[in-house]
């Protein structure tokens, strides 16, 4: 089957749901909009030693060091905006046709692209919290970058608020994901391998539930060998609203 034809089922099948579509994103629909994969050759992960620079224990142990490696961190994403994918999935949830986004990513590029329901499973680059009293700030380059680490009013360090290895995560992602995801009717799955956990449960427990899995990947993933997807080959950026048009007509 040709590529037209599968876009065309494919959006036969986000119809057909109702509404009762979600999506599942990860790395790759942000790199269109000039993120870099971190962990590919000369990425963020082959200059910096995760148990040193990247866990929970480093931080607490060591918040000043932890912010070179957070600096380095924040100038990969530079000015990254919304490619036209995730304005598509964002005009998507608007029609009626998507329920929402479990996004991988910590970019903010969902919330950029203007959809509204949006799990932000790892958390964000978008916002600073203090691990002593729990106060959350947003994340201003300018002011913050400059200090290592900048403090909470309280005294504390200030951490991104996304997901250090060894943190958990957030219980409230935890269950409006699973809960998306045992009663949608399509599991859109893009820009991931879904190899991660506990994120690469998500389309396991949506097939479990009756759920079609619609896959957009530059290749196969184990996920498409696994699970019997419909398959759709290509960059996010360009199927992606390609598959929009032909849902919203």
């Amino acid at each position: 089957m040709d590529l037209t034809s599968q876009l065309t089922r494919a959006a036969g099948r986000i119809r057909a749901a109702a509404g009762a579509t979600v999506a599942l994103t990860g790395a790759g629909v942000s790199v269109e909009s000039g993120v870099p994969d971190f962990r590919s050759p000369g990425g963020i992960w082959s200059r910096y030693s995760v148990a040193e620079y990247a866990t929970i224990d480093a931080f607490l142990a060591d918040p000043a060091k932890v912010w070179t490696f957070i600096r380095d961190l924040v100038a990969e994403f530079g000015d990254a905006a919304p490619n036209p994918g995730h304005l598509a999935l964002a005009r998507l949830e608007a029609a009626g046709f998507l329920r929402g986004v479990i996004t991988q990513n910590i970019d903010g590029l969902h919330h950029q692209a203007g959809s509204r329901q949006v799990v932000e499973f790892h958390g964000s680059m978008r916002q600073l919290v203090c691990l002593r009293c729990h106060r959350k700030v947003p994340f201003r380059r300018d002011e913050h970058l400059c200090r290592r680490p900048p403090r909470c009013g309280c005294g504390a360090a200030l951490k991104p608020d996304f997901i250090f290895f060894g943190e958990a995560i957030p219980a409230e992602a935890l269950q409006t994901s699973r809960r998306w995801a045992t009663s949608c009717r399509v599991l859109l799955v893009a820009g991931t391998s879904a190899e991660v956990a506990p994120a690469s449960l998500i389309p396991y427990e949506a097939v479990s539930h009756g759920a079609t899995v619609i896959e957009l990947n530059l290749a196969p993933t184990l996920l498409t060998g696994e699970l019997e997807t419909l398959f759709l080959a290509g960059p996010f950026g360009e199927l992606m609203p390609r598959l929009a048009g032909l849902v919203t007509g």
